[in-house]
């Protein structure tokens, strides 16, 4: 049994005693001393707030293949660390995921670090070379119950391929996410395509490569009857698009990441690598119009994008850096930097993006539930009051790519739970 003392569940209201016991939300006491200490831990949570556990829709653990730059174990820390109890792994390993033996590798290894519930997303094209269909039954039925496939890094930029991934999703009752860029508008590409490339000598990534993509795609899934997740957004066009396509009454969902939110393309002019990421960072306009379309909910939720790096492949020229940020431990600080304190977000609108949305789209049953008797404890306990100084070396992420370093952040998370086990705690993981 654990006793959680004094929280504010989504900020409202007076401080409450949650007791939880086999993985359940057993008892809310709406009077806090009501409940006597038994046997167990006891949490002091006076002037936090408890929200449900986060739900990150996309994430680079790297494993198999490059466990030089995160592994499941590290990557599954850092989760946990940043109010995290769910991460869908991105395919693009090495072997990719695009087979029952590498997405159960990966399930089976997130099963045994324990930490968060980690979910495997499988590959749509054999070696995410857009060409022909990955083995998208084979993993849905395997033991890692794959729901999300996605070639993220990689457009599925062929229409007729992308028509039949949406079309077997139908009967799979699957969720196909796309990467959306067209790699024909791209080649070369290393900035956002605007002022700030051109006065830096950086070749541009127009916002029509990916508004494009994000419209076809929105046709075929409204044509044959699927559902279409958009990663990554980044455009203030995309926005729109998503807004005309929900109007039309097309199953479409849309993630945008923390960076998106808050950083722009004025980083770039020291050509510092660590700001390089793919979608590029856009103009300020482009960032403002994301946070209103989260707000507004054309932007379903908020997705790390956490994509950890080698030294070598960021501390070099900007031309030969890979792209790419780490986000997982940030991500809560930077929407309440960007949503929350601008009035924009309330707690419960956090919840709903960060927590309760993304588990809704990827189909988990016991994640992003409310915060009452019989649900399950997969909670994050959050000090809104408390800031931190980010410091890349510090992070449990085997890489130190952060665009944050020695930024003051807000909000800091004092305790994960994961069906009623303490994973993280001022921050420390308890495995």
């Amino acid at each position: 049994m654990t006793l959680i003392r004094g929280a504010v569940p989504y900020g409202e209201g007076d401080p409450v005693d949650i007791v939880v016991e086999d993985g359940q939300i057993a008892e809310i006491a709406t009077a806090t001393g009501n409940v006597r200490d038994r046997a167990g831990d006891v949490i002091d949570a006076h002037g936090l707030i408890a929200l449900p556990g986060l739900v990150d829709l996309h994430t680079h653990l790297r494993e198999p293949g490059r466990e030089d730059t995160e592994t499941i174990e590290t990557g599954s820390a850092a989760a946990a660390l940043g109010g995290y109890t769910a991460v869908f792994a991105m395919a693009n390993t090495d072997p990719v995921a695009d087979n029952p033996v590498v997405v159960e590798h990966v399930w089976r290894r997130g099963r045994e670090v324990g930490l968060v519930d980690v979910h495997p997303i499988g590959a749509v094209t054999v070696g995410l070379k857009g060409e022909r269909l990955a083995e998208l039954g084979a993993m849905a039925r395997s033991a890692a119950n794959v729901r999300i496939f996605s070639d993220d890094g990689m457009c599925v930029a062929d229409p007729l391929i992308m028509r039949r991934a949406l079309e077997y999703s139908r009967g799979l009752d699957v969720l196909i996410a796309q990467h959306a860029e067209d790699p024909r508008l791209t080649v070369g590409a290393q900035a956002h395509e605007g002022e700030a490339a051109a006065r830096l000598g950086l070749a541009g990534w127009p916002a029509a490569a990916e508004e494009s993509i994000v419209a076809r795609d929105c046709l075929l899934a409204g044509h044959f009857g699927a559902q279409l997740h958009v990663c990554h957004v980044s455009t203030a066009g995309t926005a729109d698009v998503l807004r005309w396509a929900k109007a039309r009454g097309t199953q479409v969902s849309a993630e945008v990441t923390p960076h998106h939110l808050l950083l722009d393309d004025d980083r770039l002019a020291t050509y510092d690598p660590v700001n390089k990421v793919n979608p590029p960072l856009r103009t300020s306009s482009d960032t403002k119009a994301l946070r209103a379309a989260l707000a507004e909910g054309v932007i379903d939720c908020v997705a790390t994008d956490h994509a950890p790096h080698a030294p070598q492949d960021k501390d070099c020229e900007w031309s030969a850096a890979r792209p790419g940020m780490l986000g997982l431990q940030t991500a809560l600080s930077i929407v309440i930097q960007t949503m929350v304190r601008p009035g924009l977000l309330d707690w419960r609108g956090v919840a709903r993006v960060m927590s309760e949305r993304p588990a809704e789209i990827a189909g988990l049953p016991d994640q992003g539930r409310p915060i009452a008797a019989g649900e399950p404890a997969n909670l994050v306990l959050v000090d809104p009051a408390r800031t931190w100084v980010v410091n890349g070396a510090e992070l449990a992420s085997l890489a130190g790519n952060t665009p944050y370093e020695g930024m003051e952040l807000p909000g800091v998370v004092h305790t994960t739970l994961l069906r009623g086990r303490v994973t993280a705690q001022d921050g420390r993981t308890r495995p």
